[in-house]
């Protein structure tokens, strides 16, 4: 795939900000940590990695408008694009030493996300998309979402809801029908990152409630590129408003939204 100049810039923030990542995590009982929130921590790292995407993206796009999950909306002097920005999807697993978390990054169009990158630090392994040209791991390797057909062979991933975040009722109801016909389910706490091992076809389907747009711009395009099926919950919805949604290959994706939708 030749990547665009925008891609490009945001492989290279990602890479720059992944890098700062890794040194922090490799001294991750030093960090020193504040709490916004019941099970929802912000470290000195994360807030380290925004800052240096913001002057990777903005140094090269100065009129792109920017929302990040820690630095808030800012409006550009283009109000056609703007970057939507995760420095750190799965911050629980990073402070406490489990690698197992994601940078996101989307840059949006009038509303479309027209580019994706998800960058695994820890594992060096980078996804990422452009609207009409395909979803692509670390340049080489062309995504493409599961063909399992049935839902018994299937793997599917979720998030469940923490220290009384989300929807208890409506995520016990949701695997209380997805288990026993599938293959399992898991709940590996990086949204980005479920998405992302929807296209490259290790989970077969990945569906979630209470989002945010950052933590679903770039994941939902790459599945989109590798050949998959992503809707909000509420299929009259837009995704991004709704912070939910579902997505799978192909064959999974009707039977995957008949239980959820409990329709």
């Amino acid at each position: 795939m030749q990547a665009s100049a925008n891609l490009n810039v945001m492989i290279k923030a990602a890479r720059k900000a992944g890098r700062s990542l890794v040194k922090d995590f490799r001294e991750v009982e030093a960090l020193q940590v504040s709490m916004k929130g019941a099970g929802d921590f912000v470290s000195k790292a994360d807030l380290r990695a925004e800052a240096i995407i913001k002057e990777e993206l903005m140094g090269a796009r100065p009129t792109y408008g920017w929302v990040a999950e820690e630095g808030g909306v800012e409006e550009g002097q283009d109000p056609t694009r703007r970057w939507i920005v995760d420095p750190l999807d799965g911050t629980t697993n990073f402070l406490h030493g489990m690698p197992h978390w994601a940078i996101s990054i989307a840059l949006e169009h009038k509303g479309e996300v027209i580019s994706a990158v998800v960058f695994d630090p820890a594992k060096d392994e980078m996804f990422y998309a452009e609207k009409g040209s395909g979803a692509w791991q670390d340049h080489a390797r062309r995504l493409r979402v599961s063909g399992r057909r049935h839902m018994n062979e299937c793997v599917f991933a979720t998030g469940l809801p923490f220290s009384g975040h989300g929807d208890l009722p409506a995520t016990l109801k949701d695997l209380a029908r997805v288990l026993p016909g599938c293959a399992g389910v898991r709940r590996w706490g990086a949204a980005s990152l479920d998405m992302a091992y929807v296209a490259a076809g290790r989970f077969d389907g990945f569906w979630e409630r209470g989002l945010s747009e950052w933590d679903l711009a770039a994941g939902m395009l790459i599945v989109r590129e590798a050949g998959g099926f992503a809707e909000a919950i509420d299929p009259e919805a837009r995704i991004l408003d709704t912070g939910e949604i579902i997505c799978s290959n192909d064959a999974m994706f009707d039977p995957l939204c008949k239980l959820i939708r409990n329709s």
